[in-house]
């Protein structure tokens, strides 16, 4: 034993640390893998002779499977360590991102996208879920800002990394190239990592000290179901996250259509252009992580600072979507979209920092059943959008003003949600 003199002199480890560099490469991963189909839409399209709608209902089989299996990969998460999980996570997608490449027709690439979206679920939700073992709470919310900066970095220079590949390979020996990263990233993701930090090498007393009042990682009780089901907290914090997946999904999917098809500029330009709004969003996600703490103790409540920052938001990605209808000059219209982008990503690290509060060690589950309803949302983007504007004849300005329209509604939402009462306590009035 080491005497309590001596080991409140210790400086805490930073091996947690390693915990978030591991998210931070594969958030970036996820989102190359993500993007690099709507990226290369054009190219497959002509190759596989697809249409507009086609190509929606491509983007919608992701979005639903990616969906509908978020809260069994969040469960078993919480069920049997991220560890586990997330390397089976992984690997799947990376095999699918693969057989992406190898499509012959639509049914191929539509049954493709269903398995990759089924594979790659649960991704986050097992982040959350590491993150509520690894991180004392003052630490959660600013590493949940900066996984999200990675994430959407990863999709905001894929474009360039496209146009690079491009120069040297075809689209489908792109894909088995993305593929090969993330099984790199999931074998020495499984040799390095532990569901339990007092089962890493390397952890002294006083990083665990700050982890004291996290849940014991093993602790794995019986979902509380009908808490989660008669919990208002729940629902609305499910109800946010579809407000802001649905129109989001714009920027992975239907955005680099948009922009080749409004502006017409070159290639050098249009990639720039198709950079933005991703990029954009990362500042957004790592602006919100940082001025989340300081915010709440100038506020004197964390409550507030949270319904500052996610109404905030909702409200600004409302206003330069709208604005962005009116610009027709392309870099003023696509800086207009970057924004709605930043300001959409204010209330990411602040939804995903709730939930780890409110469930606790069913972060797992409850992120999983919000990034479930979230990815329907995205899921029906993709064929809502792709039917719009065949009978608008490529009409974007009421696909942005559907975005603007979605957008607004979170704002309400967020003003009714508690976002730090735990739900096995009761919530509050």
């Amino acid at each position: 034993m080491v005497p309590e003199a001596i080991r409140s002199e210790q400086k805490p480890t930073r091996v947690r640390y390693g915990v978030i560099a591991f998210a931070v490469a594969v958030s970036i991963i996820t989102y190359i893998d993500r993007v690099a189909l709507s990226l290369s839409r054009g190219r497959v399209a002509a190759d596989l002779h697809l249409t507009d709608r086609e190509m929606g209902a491509v983007f919608t089989a992701f979005g639903f499977a990616y969906a509908l299996f978020e809260i069994p990969s969040g469960f078993l998460g919480d069920r049997l360590g991220p560890r586990k999980v997330l390397m089976r996570i992984v690997i799947w997608w990376s095999a699918f991102t693969a057989i992406t490449g190898m499509a012959w027709s639509w049914l191929s690439l539509f049954i493709t996208q269903i398995l990759f979206g089924a594979g790659e679920a649960g991704c986050f939700p097992n982040i959350t879920r590491a993150f509520s073992n690894w991180l004392p709470q003052s630490e959660r919310v600013r590493s949940q800002g900066i996984i999200w900066l990675s994430a959407r970095w990863g999709g905001a220079f894929t474009p360039l990394l496209i146009a690079i590949l491009f120069q040297y390979l075809n689209w489908r020996q792109a894909f088995y190239a993305f593929a090969g990263l993330g099984v790199i990233w999931a074998a020495a993701f499984y040799v390095w990592f532990r569901d339990n930090p007092r089962d890493k090498k390397g952890v002294n007393q006083a990083e665990l000290d700050l982890l004291k009042y996290n849940t014991p990682p093993h602790a794995h009780g019986k979902v509380p179901v009908r808490k989660f089901v008669t919990s208002k907290t729940v629902w609305l914090l499910c109800g946010q996250y579809f407000a802001l997946s649905f129109p989001w999904y714009f920027l992975i999917t239907w955005a680099p259509t948009f922009i080749d098809e409004r502006f017409h500029m070159d290639v050098t330009n249009s990639t720039v252009l198709k950079m933005l709004p991703l990029l954009f969003g990362g500042i957004g996600c790592l602006v919100s992580g940082l001025i989340a703490a300081p915010l709440a103790r100038m506020t004197g409540s964390v409550k507030t600072a949270r319904k500052m920052l996610a109404c905030g938001g909702f409200a600004g990605a409302t206003v330069f979507v709208l604005l962005a209808i009116l610009l027709r000059d392309p870099y003023p219209a696509v800086f207009a979209l970057a924004f709605s982008s930043f300001s959409n990503d204010l209330v990411m690290p602040t939804a995903w920092g709730t939930v780890m509060d409110v469930a606790g060690n069913y972060s797992g589950t409850l992120s999983g059943t919000m990034n479930m309803v979230g990815n329907i949302g995205g899921g029906l983007y993709g064929i809502t959008v792709g039917t719009l504007l065949s009978m608008t004849h490529h009409n974007w300005s009421d696909v942005l003003l559907m975005n603007a329209a979605v957008y607004f509604t979170g704002i309400f939402m967020w003003m009714a949600i508690d976002p730090v009462t735990p739900i096995d306590r009761g919530e509050a009035a």
